[in-house]
């Protein structure tokens, strides 16, 4: 029964370290311009933000592991949904 919820809790850790890799591949891939059009941080400082956080997730760093999900999240969430939206002139007031 605990090994099974340790597998679970590191391929949970392990999913949540991709979608932050993979959220730093389209934060890269994004125009620079539209993050000072949506008054978001630097395209630079969201990919340090993000692959700083997923190291700290996929490394289970007590407290910072739970900073770093909340910055992946909010990436996913907030800043990739405005800038996707800008990009494609779909953003209303």
């Amino acid at each position: 029964m605990i090994a099974g919820y340790i597998i679970f809790e590191r391929l949970l850790f392990a999913l949540i370290a991709l979608t932050g890799v993979v959220g730093a591949f389209f934060a890269v891939t994004t125009r620079d311009d539209a993050y000072q059009a949506a008054d978001r941080q630097t395209k630079w400082i969201w990919v340090a933000i993000l692959v700083g956080s997923a190291f700290v997730v996929i490394t289970r760093v007590p407290f910072l592991s739970w900073a770093g999900m909340v910055a992946i999240g909010v990436y996913w969430f907030d800043v990739r949904p405005h800038l996707k939206s800008l990009i494609s002139g779909s953003h209303g007031w």
